[in-house]
């Protein structure tokens, strides 16, 4: 998801004995991501409410939202975040 969707590749691994933090990034930007990967896990992680999220600012949010559905990803409808009446955010 985070190369087809965002355009992000492995910059570092380091490998821990209960858990690997993988930092993601791409030459265009220093901004980085890091997963932990909590090792020795029996069940999926719950996704909760989606209140825990990440915020990426593109251009154009439409083509993005269309760009990676057909990625084959499900991307959640478009919406609004309104505060007194103006718009704060559109997001998915």
């Amino acid at each position: 998801f985070y190369n087809k969707a965002l355009g992000l590749e492995v910059a570092q691994r380091l490998d821990f004995e209960t858990f690997t933090l993988i930092y993601l990034s791409n030459a265009d930007s220093p901004f980085e991501v890091e997963l932990t990967v909590n090792k020795g896990r029996t069940e999926p992680y719950a996704l909760g409410d989606g209140y825990g999220h990440l915020a990426v600012s593109v251009a154009d949010l439409d083509s993005e939202h269309d760009r990676i559905g057909a990625l084959g990803f499900n991307p959640r409808k478009i919406v609004e975040f309104n505060h007194d009446g103006v718009r704060i955010a559109r997001f998915f």
